[in-house]
């Protein structure tokens, strides 16, 4: 494996994004490829990782940048998955929004998720006795 470079706000091509989501399995996102696209384009932030010129990674949050952010997708391409470039993607922007109050995600409830986000010092949200809820347009 070559050196992963990250990249911060790159506009990626749709070719680059569907690889990538239907890699991780992600198909909810790739029913409607222009959605996907504009939702990235639209983020607060973006981060992406790279292997020469192959997407191998990204990041992205959604939010206000003063009260509260919201990581909203990172996914790794499976064959470059435990490397550390989640990590490192996810470390990046919890530097960069540090001074927020609430950094926010929800994850599918694997072990291998609640793993990955506790190894990152991230924390169920029952312990400060919350709760998510959700709503979920399934059409």
């Amino acid at each position: 494996m070559n050196k992963i470079e990250i990249k911060e706000d790159i506009i990626l091509g749709i070719e680059e994004i569907i690889n990538l989501y239907e890699d991780v399995e992600w198909h909810a996102y790739t029913k409607d490829k222009v959605k996907l696209k504009n939702g990235i384009e639209n983020s607060l932030k973006v981060l992406t990782a790279w292997e020469d010129d192959k997407l191998v990674g990204l990041i992205r949050v959604v939010g206000d940048s003063h009260t509260i952010v919201y990581i909203q997708d990172i996914l790794v391409l499976k064959k470059y998955q435990g490397k550390g470039i989640g990590s490192k993607l996810l470390s990046l922007i919890l530097e960069k929004y540090k001074s927020i109050r609430q950094i926010v995600l929800m994850t599918d409830n694997t072990k291998e998720t609640i793993s990955f986000y506790k190894k990152n010092g991230m924390v169920d949200t029952a312990k400060y006795n919350g709760v998510a809820f959700v709503r979920y347009n399934l059409n």
